[in-house]
Order: structure tokens, then C-alpha cells, then sequence
């Protein structure tokens, strides 16, 4: 296998299956539908969001954008939902996050339709991940179990363990491992000697968001690393979770930072959508 996991290659080759699959559903008179809702100014996710309408209109899925500004009340952006809920064309939504302080985030992602949950972020998916019966899988974490998948890793028995215990990724990655037969545990900031718990794995992934804070010393030889993490250090430069350069010397498989799992995340957003798509297809 290639020592350098590319995501980006990986997200091209899903990308060319996921328009053969509109233009499949387009022909039988579907056209997946998206809907992104934005709430304020934040600069991160306006970027987040134009590469969210470039991407479907490059697999040719219909975006719904509603860009709405900060003082849109609870209420307001609950309507909204609801009315988007009841929109035929729309197969996925997704509310940017983060939301202004006074929105309740937990409330407007409890307020999206399950079936419409193209984030996977809804109490009734996590739960159907956790009883291994998924229906939407929140995007980046299934974004990392699609790159092990494309690069021949067969997580059967390995040893995996997950740095980080996010809702969005820490979490539902170690359950989707788990439904892989792997078996996981769970570290994050506070665990003791976590040098030793990442010493042992067959399988890193790293999704704390400190820079580096996995020194490429703990990695076993030969381990798999998947590296969630993207900061800034400094006015320009990206670094992972992981101290690279070190751990590539050690691992059989490493995803760089950035061109690893960022470009997975969009891709399993339009994956979700086509899915649910399908799924109304066959109503």
C-alpha cells in the first residue's frame, strides 16, 4: 500500500460514482436535494459553505441555500426547519454549526426530520449507530472508515485506538470500528500515559484538535494512522493531531494534514444525500 493515504485522490474517485448515481436517480425523475442553512457571518463556515454548493452542483444535487443573518431568533430558524422538514425536494439538511450563542444548538439538531439528517448528528441516528442499525453516519468519521476501507485495512481484531471523544467524530468513529469487529478504546486529553494506549494500536486516529500533541515516537511500527486534527500554527501553516513527520518514519499508512481527511468530509455529505435519495426513490 501507499505510505501516504490520499484523500483527496479517494474523494475524487467517490465524487465520479456519486454523479453516476444523480444522474441514475435524475433519469427515474430524482434529483437529490440539499439544503444548508447558515446563521451569521462566521468566515469559517461561509468557506465551508460555498465548498458545500460547489460540490453539489459538481455531482449535479440540487442546493437549497439559506443564509441567515445573526439575529435570526430560535423561533425563527425552528420555522424554517420545519418547513424545510416538509419540502419534497430536499433529501439531506444540514445546519452549519457552530450557531450564534443564543440559538440552542442541541434544539435545532433535535428540530431536523431524522430522514433528512444528512449529518448524522440526530439522538435517533446516534442511536442507530449505537445499536450497529445506521441511517445517516455523521460525515467525517464515515469519511475515515471509507479511506481505511480504500486503502485494504481490514480493522477484523485489530487494536484501534481513538485520541478524542467529540460527539462529531471520537465517538461515532469508535463505534464504527467497533461494528468492524475492531477492538477500540477511547482516549482524549486526560487519559494516563497515553503514550503507552497509543503505543500498542494497529490503527491511530487522532481527533483531539492539539497540534501535534501525538508525538511520531508512539507509534508502533508498522501501525495505520488516521490523522483527523487541522490546526493553525502560526499565520500560515496546517498541522494534524500527530507529529508527522516522525510517525510516517514508523507507520504502513498515514493520512497527511491537510489533504487527508478534509476532503472525505464533503464527499460523505453528498454521499448521505444521495442515499436518502435513493431511499426515496424507492417510496
Amino acid at each position: 500500500m501507499d505510505k501516504i493515504i490520499d484523500g483527496k485522490a479517494i474523494a475524487a474517485t467517490m465524487r465520479e460514482t456519486i454523479k453516476a448515481d444523480v444522474e441514475k436517480l435524475t433519469a427515474q425523475g430524482v434529483t437529490p436535494g440539499l439544503a444548508v442553512v447558515l446563521v451569521g457571518e462566521d468566515p469559517a463556515s461561509r468557506v465551508y459553505v460555498s465548498m458545500k454548493e460547489k460540490a453539489c452542483e459538481q455531482a449535479g444535487i440540487f442546493s437549497d441555500e439559506h443564509k441567515l443573518p445573526a439575529a435570526t431568533t430560535e423561533a425563527q430558524l425552528l420555522a424554517l426547519i420545519d418547513e424545510i422538514n416538509n419540502d419534497a425536494r430536499i433529501d439531506g439538511i444540514l445546519v452549519q454549526l457552530p450557531l450564534p450563542p443564543h440559538i440552542d444548538e442541541s434544539k435545532i439538531l433535535e428540530a431536523i426530520a431524522p430522514a433528512k439528517d444528512a449529518d448524522g448528528f440526530h439522538p435517533y441516528n446516534v442511536g442507530r449507530l449505537v445499536t450497529g442499525n445506521p441511517l445517516f453516519q455523521p460525515c467525517t468519521p464515515y469519511g475515515v472508515m471509507k479511506m481505511l476501507e480504500h486503502t485494504g485495512v481490514d480493522l477484523k481484531g485489530k487494536e484501534v485506538v481513538v485520541v478524542g471523544r467529540s460527539n462529531i467524530v471520537g465517538k461515532p468513529v469508535a463505534l464504527m470500528c467497533l461494528a468492524q469487529h475492531a477492538t477500540v478504546t477511547i482516549c482524549h486529553s486526560r487519559t494516563r500515559d497515553l503514550a503507552a494506549q497509543v503505543g500498542r494500536a494497529d490503527v491511530v486516529i487522532a481527533a483531539v484538535g492539539q497540534p501535534e500533541m501525538i508525538k511520531g515516537a508512539w507509534i508502533k511500527e508498522g501501525a495505520v494512522v488516521i490523522d483527523v486534527g487541522v490546526n493553525r500554527v502560526g499565520d500560515k501553516k496546517l498541522v494534524g493531531d500527530v507529529e508527522f513527520a516522525a510517525a510516517k518514519e514508523r507507520a504502513s499508512a498515514i493520512t497527511p494534514v491537510p489533504g487527508g481527511v478534509g476532503p472525505m468530509t464533503i464527499t460523505m455529505l453528498l454521499y448521505n444525500t444521495v442515499e436518502s435519495a435513493k431511499r426515496r426513490a424507492r417510496r
